[in-house]
């Protein structure tokens, strides 16, 4: 969608981003020139002119990329549907960054509507005029496009994404190179014993999956993997603890968003072909009352062999995780990192304009994390993890139980979880930032994509 070295056509939509010196391309008509003049001597950031069909955008540079994105933004939504293409003139990350703005703006899910023909955008090429490298442009549209997918698995109903459609979604990843997909199949998961996910999945009469997903280059500059594991619940109903406020269900098909964060990830990581190798774990389920399902008081017992009581079947996602995590220590990573909608307390903290990070691995890992966090504006907010929290995990008749007192709820959820990894581990918490009820600049209304920009920008640097 992003594009360069394409010669700017008379009368088509066009954007200028300026910094102290401005040029307009030849051929425009004078108030053009007379209007970005006199928009750069005025304080506003931005300004349009409409001639006709025609769309003229002046943005001025920022150094703050997050307002070029949302310039972007609104420039989505000033254009018509009909708008097929525009262009920009601009240099440096500024241009970039409000071409990406303006990308990840376009996403529509329009899947389920009779009229979808009528509501989709037309906007196919963001043409840049200046001179950019070819890798940051692939960078971008290859990240973008993971991005979509990642949207569209959250925003998909149960109806159609059960645990084993999102597996077939995941496997669809299998043309790009050097990356393969293995999926699990109920029989497989019970062989291996992970009685987390196969609780969980007591009260479904979907089957659960176990999706394995490795990105191996030539020559990778690490020599351990790096595992990140993503939460796959399909849907949560909390299970025999339902849910029990009203709205509290309506959004939880967006509980696989930890999936289609890691999934995602590895999927633009392997189009941007990144010299690392990395192994992505998704469990994937759904949570119900129904059937046998597994209930308060239930001890189970995990694929490593610890067991857990059960006093909420709401706290269903770490269970899942739990046992793709100590899956992990089977493939000897040298860092693992899960990504999930775990909790509400997370939520509760830092609202929906981050999401919380924690874990044990270096802290200068940690801080990387959290700087590429600020860079593409998935911001992260660091909670302590200290031993003391594991108390509250003690069970009376088990190794531990899975859910902690009443404060706290995101770091002793993260304290549960570390129990099941050996090696450095980093958590995320996304329930905030994964789905969102009203529209939020580009990163839109419904299923966000979280994660995936993060976990990539943090993956070119590590």
């Amino acid at each position: 969608m992003i594009k360069q070295g394409k010669e700017y056509t008379k009368d088509k939509h066009i954007v200028f981003v300026f910094n102290k010196d401005f040029e307009l391309i030849e051929g425009l008509p004078s108030i053009a020139e007379e209007q970005a003049k006199t928009f750069m001597k005025s304080e506003d950031k931005t300004d349009f002119l409409k001639l006709g069909n025609q769309f003229i955008f002046f943005v001025k540079t920022q150094d703050n990329l997050e307002k070029m994105r949302v310039a972007g933004h609104g420039i989505r939504k000033q254009l018509a549907k009909s708008a097929k293409e525009i262009f920009i003139s601009g240099e440096g990350e500024p241009a970039l960054a409000l071409a990406e703005g303006l990308a990840l703006s376009n996403y529509q899910f329009l899947k389920y509507f009779k009229d979808a023909d009528k509501k989709r955008y037309q906007l196919s090429e963001i043409n840049l005029l200046n001179d950019f490298e070819e890798k940051e442009i692939s960078r971008l549209n290859n990240t973008t496009k993971a991005v979509f997918w990642a949207r569209d698995m959250v925003n998909e109903p149960l109806s159609y994404l059960t645990a084993p459609q999102l597996a077939k979604e995941i496997q669809s990843f299998d043309h790009v190179e050097n990356l393969s997909v293995t999926v699990f199949d109920k029989k497989k998961i019970e062989e291996l014993k992970m009685g987390g996910l196969l609780a969980v999945n007591l009260g479904s009469v979907d089957e659960p999956t176990f999706t394995i997903a490795e990105y191996k280059p030539k020559n990778p500059k690490n020599k351990k993997p790096i595992v990140l594991v993503g939460k796959g619940v399909v849907y949560d109903t909390g299970g025999l603890s339902l849910k029990p406020t009203a709205g509290s269900m309506d959004i939880m098909k967006s509980d696989m968003g930890g999936a289609a964060c890691i999934a995602g990830t590895i999927y633009a990581a392997a189009m941007n072909q990144l010299d690392l190798h990395i192994i992505a774990l998704i469990p994937a389920t759904d949570n119900r009352p129904g059937k046998n399902a597994y209930a308060p008081g239930d001890v189970i017992k995990m694929y490593d062999g610890t067991t857990v009581e059960v006093l909420n079947t709401d706290a269903e996602g770490r269970m899942i995780l739990a046992d793709a995590l100590a899956y992990s220590n089977e493939l000897n990573p040298e860092l693992v990192i899960d990504a999930a909608t775990l909790t509400g307390a997370a939520v509760a903290a830092v609202g929906q304009k981050g999401a919380c990070v924690m874990g044990n691995a270096n802290q200068e890992t940690i801080s990387q994390l959290i700087s590429s966090g600020s860079t593409v504006h998935e911001r992260l907010v660091q909670f302590p993890f200290w031993d003391d929290y594991a108390e509250d995990l003690k069970s009376n008749i088990a190794d531990m139980k899975n859910l902690g007192g009443k404060f706290a709820g995101m770091v002793t959820a993260g304290k549960f979880l570390e129990h099941f990894v050996d090696a450095p581990y980093i958590h995320l918490d996304i329930a905030g930032p994964a789905f969102l009820s009203s529209e939020d600049n580009y990163k839109g209304k419904g299923g966000t994509g979280t994660g995936v920009r993060l976990l990539n920008n943090f993956l070119e640097k590590y």
